[in-house]
């Protein structure tokens, strides 16, 4: 029986057929449905043209119609139909400069990277396999369709994918393949620095990342990244045990601690990260900097706020193996604060005003607040209108 998500998109496919076309599930959904990996996208080819599509279907987004690819809308989902094809030139090292739409399966299959990949499945669940893919399935490897030297020479992103699935499936990396990767590795430098964030970024959340670390090592790919191009003895400071890391952001801030000598504003620019991960990889710096001085305390946890503390307990573990620390640490300090942010003060700055009318406005107000803030925190004094006032009379604010 298929999984839940096939038997949703199998509608899809039964329409195009009842249009006398061709279709399939192709790629990674198969891939992991075959491996009982979670499945995340579905994607179908088809011998229909785009335009045929198009007309079959009342909600179509279409996204890369060139190419042969729309958005089909089944469900409130959203499943990817392509046009059976075959790819022409990549001289831009990203999609082929034309494709040639055809009506085999089998001529489809062959322009896809890994046998692995190149597998297709139709409606009642019968695998095409022309690649030996469910074998290398069994036996754990990753290996090119046809020859891996033209494969990434077509777009040298697949030597990252290879990695990529080495890290996310812990499968080998065949032989020849991994030569080719590392003949064809410079031509990485090629690539849109936006396509190999995406790439790395599920590198290093594999649950196997020591197997791909191993092969970034062995490949050297890591001397055409941005930064590390520039820095590559980063590669040697990687930890024996790695664990896993969610999203960007983490991965910034764990190599700014591996090497702090290279500036934030390096990586940030180099790989064109987006204001709300520099704003992270700030936050989650600030709060690791402040545990190393000060260890795990009321301010500590009040700062970080909830939707940091998993990214901080990974970072914190993986930098500091010898003083692990749980969540669950982190949420009974968080659970026992008096105040979760600063409008449950019982004060404010009106309340500041009103017991100092002759100091004026000014930057004092925010200061005072800022050390209210942090004594009811501590635990230093109650937080209540009058015990605070009262507090505040006896330690005025300095006015700078």
């Amino acid at each position: 029986m298929l999984d839940q998500l096939f038997e949703e998109a199998i509608y899809i496919i039964n329409k195009l057929e009842k249009y006398n076309y061709q279709a399939y599930f192709v790629g990674g959904c198969v891939r992991d449905y075959l491996l009982k990996r979670p499945i995340s996208d579905i994607d179908i080819a088809t011998s229909a043209p785009p335009e045929k599509v198009q007309l079959i279907f009342s909600n179509v987004i279409p996204i890369g119609l060139k190419h042969g690819t729309v958005i089909v809308r089944h469900l409130h989902k959203s499943y990817e139909v392509t046009t059976f094809r075959i790819d022409g030139k990549y001289s831009d090292n990203r999609r082929p400069d034309n494709v040639e739409f055809i009506q085999s399966i089998d001529e489809d299959l062959k322009r896809r990277d890994f046998t692995i990949n190149a597998l297709a499945m139709d409606s009642s669940g019968n695998i095409i396999d022309l690649f030996d893919g469910t074998l290398d399935l069994r036996k754990k490897v990753i290996r090119t369709v046809g020859k891996g030297s033209e494969r990434f020479h077509e777009d040298p992103l697949r030597i990252i994918r290879a990695l990529r699935f080495s890290s996310q499936l812990g499968f080998a990396i065949d032989t020849d393949t991994l030569k080719d990767m590392m003949v064809i590795g410079p031509e990485i430098t090629k690539l849109a620095v936006e396509r190999i964030r995406v790439e790395v970024t599920k590198f290093f959340g594999g649950s196997y990342i020591d197997n791909g670390i191993n092969y970034l090592k062995k490949t050297e790919v890591h001397l055409y990244l941005p930064v590390m191009i520039n820095y590559p003895y980063i590669i040697d400071k990687l930890p024996t045990r790695f664990d896993p890391l969610n999203g960007f952001s983490e991965i910034v801030t764990f190599f700014h601690y591996l090497e702090p000598s290279i500036c934030m504003e390096e990586w940030f620019v180099s790989w064109k990260c987006s204001n709300q991960e520099k704003r992270d990889v700030k936050q989650l710096v600030k709060s690791i900097d402040y545990y190393k001085k000060y260890g795990l305390d009321k301010w500590l946890v009040y700062c970080l706020r909830a939707p940091y503390f998993d990214a901080f307990v990974r970072l914190l573990n993986l930098l500091y193996p010898s003083e692990l620390l749980t969540k669950k640490e982190i949420i009974l300090i968080h659970d026992s604060l008096v105040i979760h942010t600063r409008e449950e003060l019982e004060v404010d700055g009106h309340d500041l005003i009103a017991l100092f009318p002759n100091k004026g406005k000014g930057p004092w107000i925010q200061e005072a607040l800022n050390k209210i803030e942090k004594d009811v925190i501590l635990n230093h004094v109650p937080n209540k209108n009058n015990e605070l006032k009262d507090w505040i009379k006896w330690n005025p604010p300095e006015i700078s």
